[in-house]
């Protein structure tokens, strides 16, 4: 292999066997590829991976999902990031989801190199748990796995959960982001679940929590935090060592109540969508 280059493949098993070292190193960072290349893995849904050869080891890498055409990358310098660009060019590009640094040098090395305008979409805030500081006092009730019985509830909170945030709903759950994940109820004590969290399965060392949901008439009475606390400590004794999460960086009532829980901020990522006169590349991000 050549140094100093971007190297692309469809194989997720060459992707893990060159790169998979360098994503288990910051799992948080790499949270949204780790994820997405274990889908690939154990799936076969289809994706395009690429690391950074540089100096003999892999310094950076990158997913891109053929469905939606977005890229996400991992941290780059702005000469990195417009190599990528360069790498990429003959591909159809509709947006990059990476740290805010990162996504602003794409951006601008993929406007320089095909016309296309960058326009800002919903950012989010990663945040990795430190010490797990359960709520005191704490909510009545207690917290409790989901079992088969529970699907019909989680996929109505979960589609409640997307039209709350504004996400595109999923025409078919198995497909979904929602499907392959671990549930949490908090319940009070007649049984009643009040507050949905998930999370995935534990991978390279991570797991993400996604999404927490308390519909809007029992907000305010502590079922969020402690249904968090429990899906974080069910990841922590499935052997995660990173357990993180995404809030949204302008919702100061949610950023608050992850701090007070043990959840500490790592980065601010952006989500640009690339126009041109071409025609419309504008695509809705889901990181």
């Amino acid at each position: 292999m050549r140094s100093d280059s971007w190297h692309l493949t469809d194989d997720v098993d060459e992707f893990l066997a060159r790169a998979g070292d360098f994503l288990r190193s910051r799992p948080d960072l790499h949270t949204m590829t780790a994820t997405v290349a274990e889908k690939a893995r154990t799936r076969g849904a289809a994706t395009s991976f690429g690391w950074l050869e540089s100096g003999g080891g892999v310094r950076a890498l990158f997913h891109l999902l053929p469905s939606s055409r977005r890229l996400n990358t991992g941290p780059l310098s702005p000469e990195q990031a417009d190599a990528l660009a360069a790498r990429l060019v003959d591909r159809p590009l509709a947006g990059v989801t990476a740290v805010r640094d990162t996504a602003a040098a794409f951006a601008e090395a993929w406007r320089r190199r095909t016309g296309a305008t960058p326009t800002p979409g919903q950012g989010v805030r990663l945040h990795r748990l430190g010490a797990l500081a359960p709520p005191e006092p704490a909510p009545a009730g207690r917290a409790r796995a989901e079992d088969p019985h529970d699907r019909g509830q989680v996929v109505r909170w979960c589609h409640e959960f997307m039209a709350a945030v504004d996400e595109t709903p999923t025409t078919a759950w198995a497909d979904s982001r929602y499907a392959d994940k671990h549930y949490t109820f908090w319940e009070t004590p007649d049984g009643t679940p009040v507050s949905l969290a998930g999370s995935t399965s534990v991978v390279a060392g991570m797991a993400r929590v996604d999404p927490v949901y308390t519909p809007a008439h029992l907000r305010g009475r502590g079922y969020a935090a402690a249904v968090t606390v429990a899906v974080s400590r069910a990841a922590l004794d499935s052997g995660a060592t990173h357990v993180v999460l995404f809030t949204d960086p302008g919702n100061a009532t949610s950023n608050a109540l992850y701090r007070r829980i043990g959840y500490v901020p790592v980065a601010d990522f952006a989500a640009l969508s690339f126009s041109d006169d071409g025609g419309d590349r504008t695509l809705a991000t889901n990181v």
